[in-house]
């Protein structure tokens, strides 16, 4: 095993000594190259697979699991800002069943309506009502804190105790304060989810007494009203509407002008008050038949009795109807009352805040770009764009004047010149890696013509050897033929014979050494046969 091993590596030397340098290069390179490559191949091979262990973590929670984890010796990674612990897949319910019956996450199991598993027959009035508020303020810091961008949240319900005998009742209240993660900021559009869904979530809390912050103390919520926008979605609307407004106009005056020929501002008063109407109007009809009617008559007859009778009227007098002494005296009275249909129609109106007050439109166009176009028709054609209500209080004025071209030219020229670099650098790569190509390719050249050169200097040097050695075998052959088999003769074949064993021997060694070569030789003299 020894002498055929060294043998291996006698073989592997004399072939590598037999190449030329840039074959040796090429193979230690090559080498190299596969070497390298196994290697990254096995890490990636032996690399475990991670797969998340808890996720939204709290960073008191964050760091006992970590601590638990490096004292089990179980590898770990971290993901979302620190938030979420990833492990081995094949690990994850293994190391989940360990850290719960070491109670962690300690947070993750405590708050929520678990606080209402330990009440029993004992618990008093006040305390049945404190585990609820914070039962209520832990599934709600659980649901924030499943919103994508916040890390921790806290929230305080502020719920007074309900007045069965009273007037008036203090309202419930609501403060949340949320943490998000490095340089990330929760939008409107968040912080009005989180105000809908606290106020959802709470009997008899009004959206407008939630309130929210962030941890840096500013407050992210303001007051909504009943159903309306706060103060940033107002913000942000007026914005949006102003920025659609703007962008409409340019986008026509681009197509006129051209595009940088001229500027728009909009300003927008928006109406974010919400309005109730509420209004009853009555129609009847005469065609249409009373849906009941009632006559009543009364009438009288008889002899009128000695002095005055009859009806006595506001001023002590006697009215119609009276009679005579000794007359006859008669009454009547006919009456009929109907009940008619009415049609009744009630409105409930509720105005959708967000509605425009009034809107101002400034136009500058440049006056190099603007020569043939009239200012009266442009104006004319926003005043129609956008829906301008002179009514209304809408103005709309357009104005031409020379722009300043100092800034343009300026970026114009950082741009060309940027541009320029870009390409420089783009064509000087390009010339370095056209020129390390062609030295590569000149060395792999080089380093072929050289081992061509020398295979055919090893193999002239050969074919010669052998020449020559069939040349002494044949004048040796010759010569013994001449000459008479005498003991000299005999002693001089053994010597002969000693020799060619000799060369025979050097013929297998230097096959041994370089087989390529001796295999070429054997074909020639095959194909010269032939």
């Amino acid at each position: 095993m020894k002498q055929n091993l060294a043998r291996t590596l006698t073989r592997l030397r004399t072939t590598f000594m037999s190449l030329t340098l840039g074959q040796r290069l090429v193979a230690v390179v090559g080498t190299g190259a596969l070497l390298l490559a196994a290697f990254m191949v096995f890490q990636w091979v032996s690399t475990p697979n991670y797969a998340p262990l808890y996720s939204n973590l709290a960073s008191a929670d964050a760091s006992s699991v970590i601590d638990e984890l490096e004292a089990e010796g179980v590898p770990y990674e971290l993901a979302d800002g620190g938030s979420t612990i990833m492990v081995p897949r094949d690990k994850v319910y293994s190391t989940r069943i360990t850290l719960s019956g070491q109670g962690l996450p300690a947070n993750s199991s405590a708050g929520g309506y678990s606080i209402l598993d330990g009440q029993d027959i004992s618990t008093s009035d006040f305390q049945e009502q404190t585990d609820f508020k914070r039962a209520m303020e832990g599934e709600l810091t659980k649901t924030i804190e499943a919103i994508d961008g916040v890390n921790t949240a806290v929230v305080h319900l502020a719920m007074p105790e309900k007045r069965v005998f009273s007037d008036e009742q203090d309202p419930t209240t609501a403060s949340v304060l949320v943490d998000t993660a490095a340089g990330t900021s929760v939008d409107a559009q968040k912080v009005q989810a989180i105000v809908n869904l606290v106020a959802s979530s709470v009997d008899g809390l009004d959206p407008a007494n939630v309130t929210v912050a962030d941890s840096t103390g500013k407050v992210l919520s303001t007051d909504s009203g009943a159903g309306g926008a706060g103060t940033g979605t107002q913000a942000q609307a007026v914005a949006d509407f102003q920025a659609r407004k703007t962008q409409q106009i340019q986008t026509m005056l681009d197509r006129v002008l051209g595009p940088g020929n001229s500027t728009v501002q909009v300003s927008a008063d928006l109406d974010f008050d919400k309005a109730i109407q509420e209004s009853t109007t009555y129609r009847g009809n005469r065609r249409t038949p009373p849906l009941s009617e009632s006559t009543a008559k009364e009438s009288y007859e008889g002899v009128a009795r000695t002095g005055s009778t009859g009806v006595l009227g506001p001023d002590g007098q006697m009215g119609p109807g009276g009679a005579a002494d000794g007359e006859d005296g008669t009454y009547s009275k006919e009456s009929t009352t109907r009940d008619n249909a009415v049609e009744t129609t009630k409105e409930h109106r509720e105005a959708a805040p967000g509605s425009v007050r009034s809107l101002h439109v400034g136009v500058v166009l440049d006056s190099a770009s603007a020569q043939g176009v009239d200012a009266a028709d442009v104006q004319d054609l926003i005043t129609a764009t956008v829906g301008i209500d002179p009514d209304r209080g809408d103005t709309v004025e357009v104005s031409t004047m020379s722009f300043d071209r100092t800034a343009d030219e300026a970026a114009a020229a950082e741009l060309a010149a940027a541009a320029k670099a870009k390409a420089d650098a783009e064509r000087w790569r390009l010339i370095r890696n056209i020129g390390i190509g062609v030295a590569v390719l000149a060395i792999l050249l080089l380093a072929w013509l050289r081992a061509r050169r020398g295979r055919r200097q090893r193999e002239d040097r050969t074919a010669y050897l052998v020449e020559q050695l069939r040349q002494d075998a044949a004048d040796r052959a010759a010569a013994a033929a001449e000459l008479q088999p005498t003991p000299a003769v005999a002693a001089l074949e053994a010597s002969e014979q000693a020799a060619d064993d000799e060369l025979k021997r050097e013929i297998a060694a230097l096959a041994e050494r370089q087989p390529d070569e001796i295999a070429t030789l054997l074909r020639g003299w095959l194909v010269e046969r032939h």
